[in-house]
């Protein structure tokens, strides 16, 4: 069975986005009152969350933007760069803390403490580009993570499955030159869902150029369809990189109850991927895989997703 770690802090429930947006900070409440109910969390060890420092974040983020986002948060601005991007006074101090919780859960896994690691960490970060904000993404939490492990962990192998339903379009472009980084992404068809990036076409660039793979999924979108994807296309292409560590961009928006996409994914599925995932880690990482949180609007809907997936980490 394997030790894992969790990323939960109160003080992510302190970025507001207002009344009536769907990244709201009772996505961490349900999910927290779910884990705990059926004993997730208490199985789970805890991960200590500081801020990230900035300088960390300055390897993906442009020192321009973080001062901009910076500023907006301090005059008490209500958005960043687009109206869906909402932020308040604490807004820049917990993306800081949501980041700097990510990295703190890849540590633990390198030095092994722990074996694999769910990160339930708010503002998302997929959608958030180097120089601007992007889709309720504040910093990318899981760009920066990878980042710190090629530059500080020295790995050369880091793969990143983003399984949100809308295209991680940030993860994308910060690694798309860099073939020490497969990024596979499975997603509402960029023509009908958010933000219209990730068409298969789109395959990275230069010497990065096949390491970027896109799945654009059609509605319904219902789960064999999302397996066949898993078995045709993700298990092969992450077989024959042998990632040394996995990432996962763990949205669950594509869930059929969700109110923003129009996919029609069980729940199961999720423990599925995951199960699958874990294979992957454990055959060629010694199961280092870390998970982080994106996307999930119906609250019932993702604390039980989310509850499952832990349970798949904890039995890895």
């Amino acid at each position: 069975m394997a030790v894992t770690g969790i990323v939960q802090d109160e003080r992510f429930q302190r970025h507001s986005t207002g009344p009536g947006h769907p990244e709201r900070p009772e996505r961490l409440a349900a999910i927290a009152a779910k884990l705990a109910a059926e004993g997730l969390t208490d199985s789970c060890r805890r991960i200590e969350v500081a801020a990230v420092d900035l300088e960390r974040v300055y390897r993906v983020h442009t020192p321009s933007y973080v001062e901009r986002l910076n500023r907006a948060c301090a005059a008490g601005e209500s958005f960043i760069d687009v109206l869906d991007s909402a932020i308040c006074p604490e807004s820049f101090d917990i993306a800081r803390l949501a980041a700097g919780g990510v990295l703190a859960a890849v540590d633990e896994v390198m030095a092994g403490r722990v074996t694999n690691a769910f990160c339930a960490v708010r503002p998302p970060g997929h959608h958030a580009e180097r120089d601007m904000s992007m889709g309720f993404c504040l910093f990318n939490n899981i760009a920066l993570a990878a980042q710190h492990l090629l530059e500080v962990h020295g790995l050369e192998r880091v793969l990143i499955l983003d399984w949100d339903v809308h295209h991680g379009n940030g993860t994308q472009h910060a690694f798309e030159s860099d073939p020490r980084v497969l990024f596979i992404s499975l997603h509402g068809h960029p023509g009908i869902v958010y933000p219209g990036t990730g068409y298969a076409e789109e395959r990275g660039k230069g010497a990065g150029e096949g390491f970027t793979i896109n799945i654009p999924i059609l509605p319904p979108g219902w789960d064999d369809v999302w397996r066949r994807a898993f078995d045709e296309t993700v298990l092969p292409a992450a077989e024959r990189f042998a990632p040394q560590f996995v990432f996962v961009s763990a949205g669950f928006d594509a869930h059929r109850l969700d109110p923003l996409a129009p996919l029609e994914l069980e729940t199961e599925s999720y423990g599925w991927m995951t199960r699958e995932l874990t294979g992957v880690a454990s055959r060629h990482g010694a199961g280092r895989l870390v998970s982080v949180l994106e996307g999930g609007y119906h609250l019932g809907a993702l604390a039980d997703c989310v509850a499952l997936h832990v349970r798949q980490l904890l039995s890895a």
